[in-house]
């Protein structure tokens, strides 16, 4: 064994900090998304300097977590993607437990979250999960990760890129923005709620929405954050 497997080897075996929590989160995100996380996107995503990435991403390839190519970006390790999705279950199971068993509104849970996610213990997680019914998903559509590091990875559509006429169900919203949440529950749009696209004005304009009786319109942008799939679909 190497010095530096052995030096990675003894990394993993010690509790990871919130930061690289943190990191590793953001990278699981940008490489879901585009195939990998370039680190001027992890810097604004965490809003920090982009020296102060490439330093961490070096730290987290010597513990065995991250793989980094110049000039093709940062991806996660088999070990970075588990421990990745750890937290990620845990930040969206106590999303789901404040909503469901404490009451919260699903616009109030996010913040909460990210700050107990780094405390909570993976047993107390499974409590919690199990008290509440197993959720497959967070109050926002979100898939939560099962204990063995499995999950829903499914893509879906925005509804900003339907097609007039089509009726779909809605899947996921963004959560971090506790406005634009309430602005949306205002509307129905909530996962599980079929929308029909009834017009799309041109040149970027709204986009004309039925909600079961109701109709409104929303901005392109807004709509780029809802998740949708063909009504019906499991």
């Amino acid at each position: 064994m190497t010095a530096r497997k052995r030096k990675a080897k003894a990394a993993r075996a010690e509790p990871l900090t919130a930061p690289v929590e943190d990191y590793l989160k953001a990278i699981y995100a940008f490489e879901r998304d585009s195939g990998a996380a370039a680190t001027n996107d992890i810097a604004q995503h965490l809003s920090i300097a982009p020296a102060s990435v490439s330093g961490m991403v070096q730290r987290l390839a010597d513990q065995g977590l991250v793989s980094y190519e110049r000039y093709r970006g940062v991806r996660l390790t088999a070990a970075g993607r588990r421990a990745a999705l750890r937290t990620i279950r845990r930040h969206r199971v106590i999303e789901a437990y404040l909503v469901q068993a404490l009451g919260y509104g699903w616009d109030g849970v996010h913040a909460e979250a990210e700050r107990l996610e780094h405390a909570a213990s993976d047993t107390l997680i499974d409590r919690m999960a199990a008290a509440i019914g197993e959720p497959v998903t967070d109050p926002h559509g979100a898939p939560i990760p099962t204990r063995d590091g499995t999950i829903d990875e499914t893509p879906h559509q925005s509804l900003a890129d339907a097609a007039v006429g089509t009726t779909t169900r809605v899947v996921r919203v963004g959560d971090e923005d506790p406005g634009m949440l309430r602005y949306l529950d205002a509307l129905g749009l909530r996962p599980g709620a079929e929308v029909t696209l009834t017009q799309r004005a041109p040149f970027d304009g709204p986009l004309t929405l039925a909600i079961g009786s109701a109709t409104c319109q929303v901005g392109a942008a807004l709509a780029s954050r809802v998740l949708v799939a063909a009504a019906g679909d499991d």
